[in-house]
């Protein structure tokens, strides 16, 4: 059967034998909304959990709205516009709003991406600025949480009268669901936060993983910094897989959250009646899979659909290669996942760890077999997993592995698939 999976900005074709394929994994059906402008202004008026936003906008000066950066297909310029309004409209100066990118420790954006986020008439209006992790001076120190994390936090989000934070709902490797109190931390934490929130301590516990979020250490501990930090008003939404608004979820940060994760549970997830031989899968086309750190993120949500000793087939275009300069090194340095694991318990978190520590958990449970055109060869043979020109060299090794009976599933986008048992 020919299918068509993510794959970069245009897609890709592969083919596998019918007889072989167990299921395709799509997000389930979910409308869109017809008037999403509409809708964002109603939402203003009737938030979830909190006042109307003009009335938590009165008497504030000034305000962080917060964005997320290119990594994420988040439709910004139809969220953006009817917030701004508002907020003007609520007495706040133009002059006095700021659109803060919440870049983590992710690379700044370019000229380009910044039109691409905001749309040019925004850019010319308003004052939009990426968070640099590694500034400490462009950060306030505001304590420890409870479980001992050091708490910086981008002084022009703590300065303001107002924060808001915008996002998408999606399932996340880590967090269990991104949106909400993430886009504070580590949306726009400094470099010791970060580090602490994405150390083994949190990682290895097993309820750090897509879709959960009771009981997940790094989800109560995102919620306590968001608290310290000042957290206002969300605005999140969640999307198809056309990008199409599906839902809108305003107001309070953990109740308009929490309305937003149920909606978006019920509409990602796929069940399997059992893990499978082979999965076929993705990092969600672009801009996800503009590098192999964020093309991780497919890996580890395809494994609760793979037999442990199975194999993982990721197709990801990785066009900026394998990622920043610290990632690039760490990726290519360590010969196997288990070696790099027995690294990283025994020594001090360093920057972006984390993604390769949960590349690690994937391929000490399945075979992973990347197949990325993006990735230089000199680097590509350098990484503990195994690699293919195409996804369908990829499927004939694994054939050869688990035998031409093997069982296939196909998650044409990986990481915004919720995969769960039946």
């Amino acid at each position: 059967m020919k299918i068509s999976i993510a794959y970069g900005k245009n897609g890709l074709e592969i083919d596998v034998p019918d007889r072989n394929l167990a299921k395709i994994m799509t997000m389930q059906f979910a409308v869109s909304i017809p008037d999403p402008e509409m809708q964002l202004r109603q939402s203003f008026d009737s938030p979830i959990g909190s006042q109307p936003l003009k009335r938590v906008a009165a008497g504030a000066r000034s305000a962080c709205v917060v964005i997320c950066d290119i990594t994420r297909a988040i439709p910004n310029s139809v969220v953006l516009g009817p917030l701004l309004e508002c907020l003007e409209s609520a007495g706040i100066l133009r002059e006095a709003i700021t659109i803060l990118i919440a870049t983590g420790l992710h690379r700044p954006s370019t000229q380009q991406e910044l039109h691409q986020l905001v749309g040019d008439e925004i850019l010319q209006r308003y004052r939009v600025v990426d968070h640099h992790a590694r500034l400490e001076d462009e950060h306030r120190f505001l304590g420890t949480t409870t479980r001992g994390t050091p708490v910086w936090i981008d002084r022009r989000y703590c300065d303001v009268d107002l924060k808001i934070t915008t996002a998408s709902i999606e399932p996340h490797l880590m967090a269990g669901f991104s949106g909400g109190r993430k886009m504070v931390a580590p949306g726009c934490a400094g470099v010791e936060t970060i580090k602490n929130l994405h150390s083994p301590g949190f990682l290895e516990d097993r309820r750090c993983r897509e879709g959960s979020l009771k009981g997940n250490p790094l989800h109560e501990e995102m919620l306590e910094i968001a608290k310290m930090a000042g957290h206002d008003f969300i605005v999140n939404v969640a999307l198809d897989e056309q990008g199409r608004m599906t839902g809108i979820f305003s107001g309070d940060p953990e109740r308009a959250h929490e309305a937003g994760v149920e909606h978006v549970r019920n509409a990602v997830r796929c069940t399997l009646p059992r893990p499978v031989d082979i999965v076929i899968t993705t990092a969600a086309g672009y801009p996800l899979d503009l590098t192999y750190y964020q093309t991780i993120k497919g890996m580890t949500a395809a494994l609760p659909a793979v037999k442990r000793g199975g194999t993982v087939i990721i197709a990801a275009e990785c066009s900026e290669g394998l990622g920043n300069e610290e990632f690039r090194k760490m990726a290519t340095r360590f010969s196997s996942a288990a070696a790099f694991r027995d690294s990283i318990l025994s020594n001090p978190v360093v920057i972006d760890q984390w993604q390769l520590e949960e590349c690690a958990k994937a391929a000490l449970w399945a075979d992973i077999v990347l197949v990325a055109e993006g990735i230089p060869h000199d680097e590509v043979r350098h990484l503990f997993v195994g690699t293919a020109s195409n996804v369908g060299e990829a499927l004939e090794r694994a054939f050869a592995k688990h035998g031409r009976d093997a069982t296939v599933a196909v998650i044409p986008k990986g990481p915004y698939t919720l995969v769960q048992p039946d």
